[in-house]
């Protein structure tokens, strides 16, 4: 999605305000590389069979299942310590919310220049922002290049996240970049759970610190934006109950969808409307008992809608669905949002995704756009609220970019970009 405005140059300014203080298995031998067999161009990901989890997941979350290594962008395969890093595709077990074991895949990188800071080299999990439902469109999938075909779809994938990646690679930082549950593997990606989504994040540094034979004790970041920034969030506030082994030291959350229900009345209408139907998709497969109700409340249109983005990547979806009103899927003429805000079930499904409610253990940056066109810059404020309330340590950044073509998501990209710096020297002070 960033990657659509990359190039505009900048408009506005930011201001700061400030926190209230308070405080496995081993790997398996690696796999050769083998082209996927749906990527017809700009792919050097492994094998289709990589992403099959093993019949047996172990209970232990955070375990390595696998490992193989995979050449990034310009690099030749084969050859250790090209910048800006060493890095392989892992899968890792993880846990879905209601307990059982999965396998997840991502990929660590084990950069190529020296940590220069205090103490031990870092791991900095990177949430990924939407990138799609489809299992093309997983981050793993698009590191050699960052950008994938599949003709078979046919379907674009971009990860716009590896410029992050690079960026933090280029400091010193060890970066791990998860898939999150579903997405690359077996079943629907569940897009916005909170839970899952805060699993995948710790799971995925649990598996860091075994395959990189870093400590324990070893420091921990988490760092993401928008669907990443709320993975990110539900991550920090989640670490002291589900990790509290890992030494987690700061998480930069950038406009986090704490607070579903608005963040679907935010996205309505707007270039990447289709992305509400990840969220339903999503939900729909942990929470079964809202399939019917959903099911009788959507019309035809509707019902193509939801089975076509959960095989799409966010280009393709913004491309089908682009500016589309929810109130068109459904049978009564009502959004999506109001069907929420009337049903019981509905709400409170949605309801236990807001984020908010647990006290993180260590500093959080948050991140907002005043006016930004898809995560709603009130409901990003109530987490901070929140977690302030509860006594933690959190800085707040609000982008003053002004309104740009509001609904083509400039206004949501943009603060993505311009807050990146400010988010980069705040991590650097809680880590250097």
């Amino acid at each position: 999605m960033a990657t659509a405005v990359a190039a505009l140059t900048a408009l506005g300014g930011i201001s700061v305000g400030g926190g209230i203080a308070a405080a496995a298995p081993l790997p398996t031998p690696p796999q050769p590389i083998a082209p996927h067999p749906a990527l017809a161009l700009g792919s050097s990901s492994p094998g289709g069979d990589f992403y099959t989890p093993p019949a047996v997941v172990p209970r232990t979350p955070g375990a390595v299942l696998k490992s193989v290594s995979t050449p990034l962008l310009l690099q030749i395969p084969g050859l250790t310590g090209q910048w800006p890093g060493d890095a392989k595709t892992v899968m890792y077990s993880s846990t879905l919310q209601d307990g059982a074991p999965t396998a997840v895949t991502g990929t660590l990188i084990e950069p190529s220049a020296a940590w220069t800071g205090r103490g031990e080299r870092p791991t900095i999990v990177l949430a990924p922002g939407t990138i799609g439902q489809g299992d093309q469109c997983a981050p793993s999938k698009l590191m050699t290049f960052p950008a994938s075909v599949d003709l078979s779809k046919p379907s674009l994938g971009v990860n716009y996240e590896a410029v992050f990646a690079y960026a933090l690679l280029q400091s010193g930082y060890r970066v791990m970049m998860t898939d999150y549950i579903g997405l690359g593997t077996p079943g629907i990606h569940t897009y916005v759970n909170r839970v899952e989504e805060g699993h995948a994040v710790l799971d995925a540094a649990r598996a860091a610190i075994t395959l990189s034979g870093a400590k324990a004790s070893d420091p921990v970041g988490f760092w993401g934006y928008s669907q990443g920034g709320g993975a990110a969030a539900s991550a920090a506030e989640m670490a002291a109950t589900y990790a509290p082994e890992l030494h987690v030291k700061g998480t930069y959350a950038g406009a986090p969808p704490a607070d579903l229900a608005k963040t679907v009345s935010g996205i309505d209408g707007t270039f990447i409307a289709g992305a509400i139907g990840y969220a339903i998709n999503g939900l729909e497969a942990r929470y079964p008992q809202i399939a019917p109700i959903i099911d009788r409340e959507v019309n035809a249109r509707g019902r193509a809608a939801l089975k076509t983005v959960s095989t799409q990547c966010i280009v393709d979806t913004a491309l089908t669905f682009g500016f589309q009103h929810t109130q068109s899927w459904t049978r009564s003429g009502t959004s999506l949002a109001a069907i929420i805000a009337a049903n019981p079930e509905i709400k409170r499904v949605v309801d236990e995704q807001r984020i908010g409610r647990l006290k993180p253990n260590a500093p959080v940056l948050v991140t907002t756009g005043v006016n930004d066109d898809v995560v709603p810059h009130g409901q990003v404020l109530q987490p901070v609220k929140d977690w302030r309330a509860q006594g933690a340590d959190v800085t707040l950044i609000n982008d003053q970019t002004p309104p740009i073509f509001p609904g083509l998501v400039v206004n949501h990209v943009l603060p993505d970009l311009f807050t990146s710096i400010p988010a980069w020297n705040w991590l650097n002070a809680h880590f250097r």
